[in-house]
Formats: structure tokens, C-alpha cells, sequence
């Protein structure tokens, strides 16, 4: 099925660039086959008015960049940061990019500049040690032990009985957790039993993505401060990104799709909540360039 994270772009061909500043960007709802155009966005006219106006600078690098610095991870000059929607995300987001990676290919960028808080960005090898942090901790990734969204809980708390005592160590943590469970004499009431138990559900508090192309990514994912972690495969669905792995089929994800798609079904099958749009705007300069980029094409007379 999917997911590898692919490479993203931040810029159509010079062509195409050249042949949108002579006409206005057009609404999303003029593409019947549009799959992003119900997305509930903030306005996007901070980036029509720095379309127009051309690439500027990084307020920190100065480099000349369009929309934001992927290498400073902010938004430039013309695009100010209150304009930018911020979104809350209910657990933290790691992000392992390849270092081959071009950055201003890489969509990865659009997380941390929309999710600042939540998310980090590291390139390889620079990551974390993960061990410690198994049991709350996931990994992105279709491999053959793979588990769904729906089943992480499940996977985790068996996981973590297995993996408590799997080393040679001295094991001094494990009378440290049964001491715990044991300690309260006190009856709970039925509203700490509920809390207790949405907790249980609900304990990943850290997931990680690798962003790299599906070629490059097996000397990330055989570094051994990745391995004995619970893997989690995504459901399939189809990309709308323009920079398309040549011969991979298109259930390959961006980057920014997969955490996009992976915090939806979270939401709905860990958190048990209705989904109504919360983290839509993840997708804010994605949706925006995906029909810049088509736009572009139309102009240039392709499909």
C-alpha cells in the first residue's frame, strides 16, 4: 500500500512561473477533479498578494525565496507570520529527512511552519535516541509488521509489556511500574476510570516520519535507534502532489499529505471524535501550490 513521504517543490517549471504572472490564480472550485478543494482553509490571500509580488527575503537568511525559507523554516518578507494559520496538533511530530534531500523540494517544511510548536525537523543522521520513549513513540512506515491507525493502542500496550524487560539490562524500571499500579488504595470514581481509560487509548504521544524518496529510505529505516519501534501504515489513498516519483504508484504521499491524512484518521479512531476540519489548514501552502502548479500547466497547454 502507501507511504513513502515523496520530495516536494516549492516552484513550478520557470516556464509555467513566467506564464501564470500574466493572469489571475484561479478558485480552486474551477477543477471539478480538485480532491483538495473542500478543505476548510484559512484565507490564502496573503499568498496571492506574494505571488504577485514575486520572491523575497528570509527575514533571517535573506536568501530570495517564494512564500517561505526552507531552510530557515519561516515565511518571508512578503508574507506576514500572523497571516499564517497556526495549527494544534494532539501529539508531537518528528520528522527525519534524508540529507540528499534538496530542501526546497521538500514538503516537510510546511509542517513546521504551520504546526511550529509540534513539530521538528531533523536531518539524517542527526535524529533521537528512541528507546526510552518506545512505548509512547510510532514510526510512518509500510513494512511487513505494520499495524493500522485504529490498532495502535492495542499494538502499543502489547509492545510495551513485551519490550519493558528486552535487554540485558537490569530491568530496574519494571518494579517502578507495577509499584505504581498497585500503590492507590482509594477506590477511583467513575470519572477517573474514564479518564484512566481514554489515557490507555491514547498514550502515543510522539509519531515520526521519514522524509526522503522511497529509494533513499532504507538506510533510515535500518538505523538501529529506529528499530523495535511500533510501525504504522497509513490507508491508502492518492496523492495530489506534482512532483510525482516517476514509476511509484500514485498512493505515494508528500510528506505534508501523510501527516495531513495520518492526524484525520487519529482523530477519528484513537481520539473518537467527529472531524471537522481541525487540521485542514496543514495543507494551506499545499492546496495553494497544487493549483498554482495546475493553473501553470493549463497555461502552458499541457493536461
Amino acid at each position: 500500500q502507501l507511504t513513502m513521504s515523496l520530495s516536494s517543490s516549492t516552484q513550478g517549471p520557470k516556464r509555467s512561473t513566467e506564464c501564470l504572472e500574466s493572469q489571475e490564480l484561479q478558485t480552486p472550485s474551477s477543477f471539478q477533479d480538485n480532491p483538495l478543494q473542500q478543505l476548510q482553509l484559512a484565507s490564502q490571500e496573503v499568498l496571492e498578494k506574494a505571488k504577485k509580488s514575486g520572491r523575497s527575503k528570509c527575514p533571517r537568511c535573506s536568501s530570495s525565496r517564494m512564500f517561505y525559507c526552507y531552510t530557515c523554516f519561516v515565511p518571508v518578507e512578503t508574507v506576514p507570520t500572523k497571516e499564517i494559520p497556526t495549527v494544534k496538533l494532539p501529539l508531537k511530530i518528528d520528522i527525519i529527512k534524508h540529507p540528499n534531500e534538496t530542501d526546497g523540494k521538500s514538503t516537510a517544511v510546511h509542517a513546521k511552519l504551520l504546526a511550529p510548536d509540534d513539530v521538528t525537523i531533523y536531518k539524517y543522521p542527526c535524529i533521537p535516541e528512541y528507546e526510552e520513549k518506545r512505548h509512547e513513540t510510532a514510526l510512518i512506515f509500510p513494512g511487513p509488521n505494520s499495524v493500522s491507525v485504529k490498532d495502535i493502542a492495542f499494538h502499543l500496550q502489547k509492545y510495551t509489556k513485551k519490550s519493558v524487560c528486552n535487554s540485558d539490562d537490569d530491568c530496574s524500571q519494571e518494579p517502578v511500574l507495577k509499584q505504581a499500579k498497585i500503590e492507590p488504595k482509594e477506590e477511583k470514581s467513575p470519572n477517573e476510570c474514564i479518564s484512566s481509560s481514554r489515557n490507555e487509548g491514547t498514550r502515543l504521544k510522539k509519531i515520526i516520519f521519514i522524509d526522503s524518496t522511497w529509494n533513499q529510505t532504507n538506510k533510515i529505516i535500518t538505523d538501529e535507534r529506529l528499530q523495535g519501534l511500533l510501525q504504522i501504515e497509513l490507508k491508502t489513498r492518492k496523492t495530489c502532489f506534482w512532483r510525482h516519483q516517476k514509476g511509484k504508484p500514485d498512493t505515494y504521499l508528500s510528506t505534508i499529505e501523510a501527516i495531513y491524512y495520518f492526524l484525520v484518521d487519529y482523530h477519528q479512531e484513537i481520539l473518537k471524535e467527529n472531524y471537522k476540519g481541525q487540521y485542514d489548514n496543514l495543507l494551506f501552502f499545499f492546496s495553494f501550490m497544487y493549483t498554482l502548479i495546475k493553473n501553470a500547466k493549463c497555461c502552458a497547454g499541457k493536461e
